[in-house]
């Protein structure tokens, strides 16, 4: 009689680990039960639905420094399935990648629907049975034995698999169980500012900026994206994932300073001056003297140093010139709240990492219990590496079922 391995959850983690494990196991009966009725929906929206599969960064110990939550953990996992194998494995299966500028690695089609067949198809071919509409009410142990109930049947599961990313109710299931939740907060959100500078400007960015949270340690580098609603991209998503557990606590009431130009004040003074000697004649608001400063964003930061809009460079004071170094290098912003990135909605928290055998993802409380993916208290920035965890994660799963 076939042993069976039931999988909580329709995601990227328990497909993976349903797929790696039907086929390296043919013995095994493998089932995935999913509570709505679509799956793989994160990898249907990541990447603004192109599906960031993964990141080109082929280093076990430079990789996990990407996660603020997780990185001891990951580091023996990744020395067992890595970025690499992420890439060959869906090369193998006649999906074509491809390694974009910032090392973000996309499906050569540039659509997330691409990985969604792939993972159906390659589900379907290794016998893998799919549940949907399928809720999870209960799980209980008995004897060597898990016991799934669900809104329309029960299962009994030889090896159990939750999968089941951020999902409360799973979570508590896990805690009767005997397992610690360490609580779930968001990481990877943007942050809702109100203010002149930013009005009217949506769509505006710069290529690298620093921005730190003040009467914090927390700093971080990267591209800056104005929206409606205040600052998001690449800069703003690191520094959220970083601090999610200092700004939940501040109740994502904090100041932030923003240097637009990663430069020196003093630096950017002495730029400043010289076009003030340059273009004397020439009025302040009508170009930028930065590449990287965009005119509609120039326009907002002359505004806000007391500069006139007919102001000629000559007429600028040293004041002027030191406040617009300022606005340029020590911009300062009152956050007031935090929203979604787009359709991505990761967290921090989960299960307690100590309660794990991260060479097999097996609980330390019951034996043939596993965990893969966001279920767990890992999560990383913005950049394809919270998947390569789902990827990891569950293929070392199907690897240890069934052994």
């Amino acid at each position: 009689m076939k042993k069976k391995f039931v999988i909580i959850g329709g995601g990227a983690a328990g497909f993976f680990a349903a797929i790696n494990a039907a086929e390296l196991n043919p013995d095994l009966e493998v089932m995935i039960l999913e509570g709505s009725n679509n799956v793989l929906q994160k990898v249907k929206v990541s990447g603004g639905g192109r599906c960031n599969v993964t990141h080109a960064c082929f280093t076990p110990n430079e990789l996990v420094e990407f996660y603020p939550r997780g990185k001891k953990e990951l580091r023996g996992p990744f020395h067992q399935f890595m970025t690499g194998d992420t890439m060959e494995w869906f090369e193998n299966r006649g999906v074509s990648l491809k390694i974009e500028d910032d090392n973000r690695v996309f499906p050569a089609s540039n659509s997330s629907q691409t990985i969604i067949d792939c993972f159906l198809e390659s589900a379907k071919n290794a016998g893998v049975i799919l549940k949907m509409s399928t809720r999870v009410d209960t799980i209980k142990k008995s004897d060597d034995k898990f016991i799934v109930k669900t809104n329309s049947n029960e299962f009994i599961a030889d090896y159990l698999l939750v999968a089941s990313g951020s999902n409360s109710k799973v979570w508590q299931m896990v805690s009767e169980l005997g397992h610690t939740i360490i609580q779930p907060i968001p990481s990877l959100f943007t942050f809702n500012i109100e203010d002149s500078r930013l009005k009217d400007i949506p769509g505006t960015s710069v290529p690298m900026a620093s921005v730190k949270v003040l009467n914090s340690k927390l700093k971080e580098q990267g591209p800056l994206l104005i929206t409606h609603w205040g600052l998001s991209g690449p800069g703003i998503l690191k520094l959220s994932a970083w601090g999610a557990l200092e700004l939940f606590e501040k109740e994502y009431q904090f100041e932030i300073e923003v240097n637009w130009l990663s430069k020196k004040t003093e630096t950017v003074l002495e730029t400043l001056k010289l076009a003030k000697k340059e273009h004397s004649k020439k009025q302040v608001i009508l170009r930028s003297v930065f590449e990287e400063i965009s005119k509609r964003l120039w326009e907002k930061l002359v505004l806000a140093a007391q500069i006139s809009s007919d102001s000629q460079w000559a007429q600028l004071n040293n004041k002027q010139l030191e406040d617009l170094a300022k606005q340029l290098t020590q911009c300062t912003f009152k956050v007031n709240g935090k929203s979604t990135f787009k359709d991505e909605f990761v967290t921090a928290g989960g299960i307690d990492l100590k309660e794990i055998n991260f060479k097999c993802f097996e609980s330390k409380l019951h034996k043939n219990l596993f965990f893969a993916g966001e279920v767990l208290n890992i999560d990383a920035i913005t950049g394809g590496f919270n998947f390569q965890n789902a990827w990891t994660s569950g293929w070392i799963v199907a690897n240890s079922v069934g052994s």
